[in-house]
């Protein structure tokens, strides 16, 4: 008679754990299952992890008798074996220290048969299996295992993955309890996995939890694993893991001070456009491009070996490829960086040699450099200030969301025209988003005369310039009579004093009815990694303005006669500020 392990290839426990993996990854929202796991994170912190991390499978680990006999219990179980298995390097190497056996003993595989979410996604169960054959010297080492599921976990993928993402979630984890756990770079699939403990609070069965970035972040893991439970650790790992930090520490430092490096890199990519030069699809070699772009091949090579390094473009054998990130250095791309590197390679990268000065005498090191803020400097180089302008419209994305705010959506739904005006809006990229998401909204643009024609031609190429008007002039000369004011990264620029003056302009002008949105980047309330932390310095450097927290915010707006209603996160780590009169 043929028993139940033999018919499916596994035994009942483990086909019974493996529909309840599959069943429970099918069920679950992302944000539901963070809060669940995470107890406390919420509001803005839990849309800002879900919006960057979305839940990707559960993880179990499994003991067939042998591997082909696994596709046989998948199969009982409903589960598709389309991919088949790989070398699991993490979980080998978790058991072999686990219980004290030789890692080259341990066949582990892994395999994720895709299941599919609540809203239609993708999503996996991922198996590890170890082949433990009826009577071996695994029998223990399984039986163990199965009653302590110690590779049971929640995963989420990563979107993106950066270092500066990555250390935010690593933040925000800890900061609700969740505790490093372990992990590893798995070659086979070039993935970093950085494991988690999960609070004693959590509620859900899973103890432990994943965050899975594609790519090789072996320094930020290293760095993960030096914060593992003590438990974990006998003296001797603690040991190696000290004398293994230091050499860690000097080559994590060592890659901060060449960051001057690859910010001249991407500039001078730029400068040479050899994204133009360079194609997606097809090879080029380093001679044929130094041709086209007019520099040395040899020194050309080198830069693009170094470019490679950053993923702007990829090399073989036939020669270089421009990647997706490369692509957003072209002139002609959506969404184009390009001008961010012409500034930040050029009059910011010269300015910040003088941050010393800066921190000394709090003088921006902009002004000891160039004898004038930059606002002056530009004014008196239009191609420079046109660079600038294009640079600050490169880091649109965060308004994307700015046109469903529920004071613009009420606006456009009332029963007569309703006027939106942007103080000192740029060249109207995001009054242009506001008047193309709602046709019943009219615009009014405050801007620099120079910046005003510029302004002028990016409306009308949006469609919308025969519902905007246009007043040149200050902060002084903000329009009364509008119903929503718009103020995007405007306050950053400037310090308190005159952000107050800036502010009460604009509270004479509103009246008592209309609504401020104010764009910033908030500060973190703790130490947390945030974009906001970088631009303060870049503030201090440039402008002799700063970033701020929400309650200086609030305190500013107050002593101009307005207040602080709430905000809300946008995306680059910008937020909208709902303001009112008082």
């Amino acid at each position: 008679m043929t028993t139940p392990a033999l018919a499916t290839g596994l035994a009942p426990e483990d086909v019974r754990r493996l529909r309840a993996t599959a069943e429970f990854v099918r069920e679950q929202e992302t944000s539901v299952l963070l809060s669940r796991v995470l107890p406390g994170l919420d509001g803005p912190e839990l849309r800002a992890v879900a919006d960057r991390c979305a839940f990707a499978h559960a993880a179990l680990l499994v003991f067939p008798a042998d591997h082909p006999g696994l596709r046989a219990g998948l199969a009982a179980c409903g589960l598709p074996d389309d991919a088949g298995a790989r070398p699991s390097v993490v979980v080998r190497d978790r058991l072999a220290a686990r219980h004290a056996r030789d890692a080259t003993d341990l066949d582990v595989r892994i395999l994720r048969p895709a299941v599919h979410g609540p809203s239609g996604e993708r999503r996996a169960v991922e198996v590890f299996a170890l082949a433990t054959p009826p009577g071996s010297a695994l029998s223990a080492l399984a039986a163990h295992e199965r009653a302590h599921d110690h590779e049971a976990h929640l995963a989420f993928d990563v979107d993106r993955p950066d270092p500066l993402v990555l250390r935010g979630l690593r933040a925000s984890l800890a900061r609700h309890g969740a505790v490093a756990d372990g992990g590893g770079y798995n070659p086979h699939e070039d993935g970093t996995v950085f494991y988690f403990a999960t609070p004693t609070e959590t509620k859900t069965p899973y103890r432990r939890m994943e965050l899975y970035a594609t790519g090789d972040h072996r320094d930020l893991l290293a760095e993960h694993l030096a914060e593992r439970r003590p438990a974990e650790h006998g003296p001797d790992a603690l040991r190696e893991a000290g004398s293994g930090s230091d050499s860690h520490a000097a080559e994590t430092l060592l890659r901060l001070l060449t960051g001057a490096w690859t910010t001249q890199a991407l500039a001078t990519c730029a400068e040479l456009r050899l994204p133009e030069a360079l194609s997606p699809h097809e090879p080029r070699t380093a001679a044929r491009l130094a041709h086209e772009v007019g520099a040395r091949p040899d020194a050309l090579e080198t830069l693009l070996r170094y470019l490679a390094m950053l993923d702007v473009v990829t090399e073989d054998r036939d020669g270089f490829r421009l990647t997706g990130t490369g692509l957003l250095l072209r002139e002609d791309a959506t969404g184009s960086m390009r001008p961010l590197a012409q500034m930040y390679g050029g009059p910011f990268y010269q300015s910040f040699a003088h941050l010393g000065h800066a921190v000394r005498t709090g003088e921006p090191g902009f002004e000891h450099l160039y004898g004038e803020n930059h606002f002056d400097h530009f004014a008196h180089d239009p191609d420079l200030a046109a660079t600038f302008d294009r640079s600050m419209a490169a880091g649109s994305r965060m308004f994307d969301p700015l046109p469903s705010h529920p004071v613009l959506t009420a606006a456009a739904a009332a029963p007569t025209p309703r006027t939106v005006i942007d103080v000192a809006g740029g060249t109207g990229e995001l009054l242009g988003r506001v008047l193309a998401a709602h046709p019943s909204l009219r615009g009014i643009l405050l801007e620099r005369p120079h910046v005003v024609a510029a302004a002028r031609g990016r409306l009308t190429a949006t469609g919308v310039a025969d519902r905007c008007a246009y007043r040149i002039g200050d902060f002084a000369d903000v329009p009364p009579g509008g119903d929503v004011y718009l103020l995007s990264r405007v306050l950053h620029d400037w310090d308190d004093a005159r952000c107050r003056d800036i502010l009460r302009h604009l509270g004479r002008a509103m009246p008592p009815h209309a609504d401020l949105l104010v764009v910033e980047r908030l500060l973190p309330t703790d130490p947390t990694p945030s974009l906001a932390t970088a631009w303060d310095l870049h503030m201090l450097c440039n402008t002799g303005g700063r970033e701020r927290r929400a309650d200086a915010y609030a305190r500013l707006l107050d002593t101009a006669g307005l207040a602080l209603v709430g905000h809300r996160p946008l995306p680059l780590d910008a937020h909208v500020l709902h303001v009112r009169k008082r």
